[in-house]
């Protein structure tokens, strides 16, 4: 993982020199070329890489050089024989560095001036520039900062402030290399538990890193080149629209670091790309559906805008290859996912994957194939969606719930782990997604939403998550199991049709008695769900009465026809095949139907009654097609 986090870091060049750290500067002291003072330059917030000695700045008589806090460079005595240390330590430092860096010796002549010092102070407390605030000097227009020589020359200077930790091979490149005692920060987790100051990827604070008689660095030493190259990629990566992507001006793609679980998922590749191409930010880092103005399963989604950019942006590249004549050039190389969160100034790294281009490809095609499932109209299949809604739907159903992230990041911390990674190697689905989904199912059965149109049906949502953990559990046992997206009366299992033929039941209770106060579900989804053979001979007999107390002869028809196709599969099957109690896989079957047969019962009742006022508009047509 350090490897592939250095290679990322040099293939973009994002990695600074050794003993350097990029840095706000807030003001410039402007000289001339000779040292005379011009005056104080603001600016707004100006990030530069700037020599850094890391935590040795803390101490009482060091500083860092060239940009440190105002209160520091321009530390003006109030009584005679009053001197500050760290100010003292600043100019020696750019005494010693004035031969190689000639900018540095202009600085020192400013300082060797006390009276320039005083002026360039007023100023700065007349511009309101704070003791706190980071300055640097400007030498004829220039930042020294950007002196050249100035790397060269610090990057010798400064190890006479590393402590001697032993010669030792670097884990990362290989080379000999005198490591350092601690590495820098990693920033970019304090919304996932981290410090606001940055969490340490590498650390040895605790007795179980002596076992081996190791102390500190010694137990993963690393040069401090490599690791600035690995902090760099972490920085990038966690900070969004990272160095990997190719600029393309019609991406509609805004890639970052997403949020699951408290966790941050983060991924790269071995190749250059642009958003377009990156097959995983449709699922993962994609629309979030709490921004539309619109709710709802059947609301309008970007997301599978953004699924079609990307087969777009493979299509556009077959076209390319015929006009020229050449092999379209495939998208090669290796992917790398983690996720990681902070604890206690810490990284937690909580997974790492890498693989294939092609293979991730082809599984996330796969899940997307699995997914695929009728809409509540039951005429299309439900619009895509952001991973985090979906694993919104596993968690434990709250009514006008405030803190559904919080609890997210509480509830599935464990679980969404296990779900990201059986997503992107195509592997079954953890048997806890399962019971989660039919849980929520069954309470919102019990209690459906009265402002939910569409409550009646269990969610879709829900019922896709199921889908998915039944398909790849028969793919892992070698089965062969074609679940499709709407009522199939042909597939082969008892469950799946008794929690269709329950669905018809309810639905015609609706219809021939729509001001019940507790119907069906509310008495009988549970325990039909559970052993349908005590439940769905009752409910046949109910049936019979709410037939006959339908007043539109089309719905009868409609109802009777819809009863017939699971009446079938039993009749072939035998009464045998009625099971008496369900597994876990059966009832999510039986969820299933459910749903499907709810779908296609509100399809089939939009057409009829459009085909009843067709009729009532053209009677002569009619007649002559009974004719």
């Amino acid at each position: 993982m350090l490897k592939a986090l250095y290679d990322y870091g040099v293939r973009n060049g994002l990695a600074l020199p050794p003993g350097f750290v990029k840095k706000q500067i807030r003001a410039y002291i402007s000289l001339t070329a000779s040292g005379d003072f011009l005056g104080i330059e603001q600016c707004t917030d100006e990030l530069l890489p700037c020599p850094d000695i890391g935590s040795l700045a803390n101490s009482p008589d060091k500083c860092n050089l060239l940009a440190e806090k105002c209160g520091i460079i321009l530390f003006v005595p109030q009584q005679e024989g009053e001197s500050n240390a760290k100010q003292a330590f600043f100019c020696r430092t750019l005494c010693s560095g004035a031969d190689a860096v000639p900018e540095m010796g202009v600085c020192l002549t400013f300082f060797q001036d006390a009276a320039k010092v005083k002026a360039a102070a007023d100023e700065a407390a007349r511009l309101k520039v704070k003791p706190g605030d980071r300055i640097s000097f400007k030498v004829s227009g220039t930042p020294v900062v950007r002196a050249e020589g100035l790397i060269p020359w610090w990057c010798e200077y400064r190890k006479q402030f590393a402590k001697d930790s032993g010669q030792t091979r670097c884990l990362i490149t290989g080379e000999i290399t005198a490591p350092p005692a601690t590495v820098p920060p990693v920033s970019g987790l304090q919304v996932v538990g981290g410090h606001a100051r940055g969490d340490t990827l590498i650390c040895f604070d605790k007795s179980a890193f002596c076992s081996y008689g190791l102390k500190q660095v010694a137990n993963a030493p690393v040069s401090e080149e490599a690791f600035a190259a690995v902090k760099a990629a972490m920085d990038d990566l966690l900070a969004g629209s990272p160095a990997m992507y190719r600029r393309d001006k019609n991406s509609a793609f805004t890639p970052t670091a997403p949020i699951f679980a408290g966790m941050r998922f983060v991924h790269w590749y071995d190749q250059p790309l642009t958003p377009r191409e990156d097959i995983l930010l449709p699922d993962f880092c994609g629309y979030d559906s709490d921004d539309d103005e619109e709710t709802g399963e059947n609301a309008p989604a970007p997301l599978a805008e953004q699924q079609t950019a990307v087969a777009d942006a493979a299509a556009d590249s077959l076209i390319q290859a015929v006009q020229t004549g050449n092999q379209p050039k495939p998208l090669s190389g290796r992917y790398h996912i983690m996720l990681v969160s902070g604890a206690n100034g810490r990284v937690m790294m909580r997974r790492y994957e890498q693989g294939n281009y092609a293979d991730l490809q082809e599984h996330l095609n796969q899940w997307n194939d699995d997914l695929a499932l009728c809409d509540n109209l039951g005429t299309g299949k439900l619009t895509p969606r952001k991973l985090t809604v979906r694993l919104i739907a596993l968690l434990t159903r709250h009514k006008n719930d405030s803190k559904v992230l919080e609890r997210l990041k509480k509830e599935l911390a464990g679980l969404t782990p296990a779900v990201v990674m059986a997503i992107i190697n195509d592997t079954p689905l953890p048997d806890a997604v399962a019971g989660r989904a039919l849980a929520n199912i069954r309470s919102q059965m019990l209690d459906p939403d009265e402002n939910d149109k569409f409550g009646f049906m269990p969610d879709g949502t829900c019922c896709q998550w199921l889908k998915v953990w039944l398909l790849r559990k028969a793919r892992a046992r070698n089965e062969e199991v074609s679940l499709m997206p709407y009522y199939d009366p042909n597939f082969p299992n008892a469950a799946y049709h008794c929690g269709a033929l329950m669905a018809v039941y309810a639905d015609l209770q609706r219809a021939a008695m729509p001001d019940v106060n507790a119907g069906i579900v509310q008495r009988y989804y549970a325990s039909a769900s559970r052993t349908p053979k005590l439940v769905l001979g009752q409910l046949e007999r109910l049936a019979k009465y709410h037939l006959a107390k339908l007043d539109k002869r089309y719905l009868a028809q409609l109802y009777e026809d819809r009863l017939n196709e699971p009446y079938c599969f039993f009749a072939a099957e035998g009464l045998n095949s009625l099971p008496t109690t369900l597994t876990l896989e059966e009832q999510s079957y039986f969820a299933i139907g459910y749903r499907q047969m709810s779908a296609r019962l509100v399809a089939d009742r939009k057409k009829a009654a459009a085909d009843k006022n067709s009729a009532a508009e053209n009677p002569e047509t009619t007649e002559q097609e009974e004719k």
